[in-house]
């Protein structure tokens, strides 16, 4: 089955482990989820905007996931950190948990999300 690609932001948008874009895409029950994009690395990742240890979103500010560093993606609530590139816990009370993955592409100067 084919899944369809809806435009999250254009590529611009997302500066190397600067601000993210937040974005709504539908969960399991067809709800809309919070998500966010961030560049890292000069790779797009996304993400449920969602902590593992409790589900609460990320940013401290809207769309700020990074830590002062620019390196892990941090929750606000708990300080956890994320690694970008897989959405593991690598510190905090989720240790070892992870962030729900999602699938996005970036084609010409345009970023999407498959779902």
């Amino acid at each position: 089955m084919d899944r369809e690609k809806r435009l999250i932001c254009s590529s611009g948008e997302l500066v190397e482990s600067k601000k993210g874009i937040r974005f709504v895409v539908p969960d399991s029950s067809g709800d809309d989820a919070p998500a966010f994009a961030v560049r890292y690395r000069g790779r797009v990742y996304a993400y449920i905007n969602r902590c593992a240890h409790i589900q609460v979103e990320l940013d401290w500010q809207h769309g700020h996931f990074f830590d002062s560093d620019g390196e892990y993606l941090m929750c606000a609530t708990h300080g956890a950190l994320y690694d970008p590139e897989t959405g593991h816990c690598i510190a905090g009370p989720c240790k070892d948990a992870k962030l729900s993955s999602l699938d996005v592409k970036e084609e010409g100067d345009e970023v999407f999300i498959l779902v």
